[in-house]
């Protein structure tokens, strides 16, 4: 059976997620490279975290596709820790507007998306059980 829409758009959203952690990592390796690290260990604990971060993502992103729940339920809390990120930068002065948004806007459709797909998945399991009981 092939995807939802919305299935499809939350996997890809989380994705792309992935994909942009990808690339934080890879800008962090090369500033280490380059020697602009303050602290060798903390920036080596740094990117792999991130990497772990970004194949969780990743790992997210094929469960929704694939219609698991954990993936539901892992992607809604990876947008819910991207927008208290995205809320905690807002007192941070000079205000980083293109963080705040670039991070706000994508984890809060991720969430209605997520939302949709758990609502949808919980109809659907009712039907089964009303249709098994018959």
């Amino acid at each position: 059976m092939r995807p939802s829409t919305p299935t499809i758009a939350a996997a890809a959203l989380l994705a792309l997620e992935a994909v942009a952690l990808l690339v934080i990592t890879l800008i962090e390796v090369f500033g280490l490279s380059a020697g602009d690290a303050g602290s060798l260990p903390s920036a080596l604990g740094l990117i792999g975290l991130s990497l772990v971060g970004a194949a969780g993502l990743a790992v997210l992103a094929y469960a929704v596709l694939r219609g698991r729940s954990y993936g539901r339920s892992g992607g809604m809390v990876a947008q819910i820790l991207a927008i208290a990120v995205a809320l905690s930068a807002v007192g941070v002065r000079p205000f980083p507007a293109v963080f705040v948004l670039s991070l706000l806007i994508p984890a809060v459709i991720g969430v209605v998306l997520l939302f949709l797909l758990t609502r949808r998945a919980g109809a659907e399991a009712r039907r089964q059980a009303d249709a098994e009981q018959e």
